[in-house]
């Protein structure tokens, strides 16, 4: 994976856009901890070199070494402090993504119930399309009650490729 470093002026937080197998990636942390891990596109990724400052920072530092050891087959879970905005509820569907193990797959109505709210079927598929942490919080684990692979943020192709990364290992 190749580096670019960047720091948002003045807000405390620090970024680098990375490449990887899915394309390019852009991960932001805090002092805190991860904030975001999103997928974007080529004409983002420039946007954000003009602003290189080649700041370092230890949780940005730990967390792209983490993603080159996921990319490489070497990490089958992170570990890595987070710093997430959003409603408990969001909250609560993200953080049980993290209990999805490396490899397997669960649906919708079952991360539902594994935090206690087995008819927020829905809503647990709109937390998963607003999740700030790809991979890290693996929302491209959890697929249709049927079996199917059902939308991703990061779109499909980037889902199917994950998904049999994990089951490749």
């Amino acid at each position: 994976m190749t580096h670019k470093t960047h720091q948002v002026p003045d807000d405390g937080r620090f970024w680098r856009t990375i490449t990887s197998p899915v394309g390019a990636i852009l991960v932001v942390v805090s002092d805190n901890g991860v904030m975001r891990i999103d997928f974007i596109d080529r004409d983002v990724e420039m946007n954000l070199a003009r602003n290189n400052s080649h700041a370092k920072h230890p949780i940005l530092s730990d967390a792209l070494a983490q993603l080159s050891e996921y990319f490489d087959g070497s990490r089958t879970t992170f570990s890595l402090p987070l710093d997430i905005e959003g409603t408990e509820f969001q909250q609560q569907a993200w953080l049980a993504l993290a209990r999805i193990p490396y490899g397997h797959t669960v649906s919708y109505s079952e991360q539902a119930t594994s935090i206690g709210r087995p008819r927020a079927v829905r809503a647990i598929g709109t937390a998963n399309s607003k999740n700030p942490i790809a991979i890290v919080l693996p929302c491209h684990r959890v697929i249709g009650a049927d079996g199917s692979l059902t939308g991703y943020a990061g779109g499909m192709d980037k889902k199917i490729w994950l998904l049999q990364h994990e089951q490749s290992r």
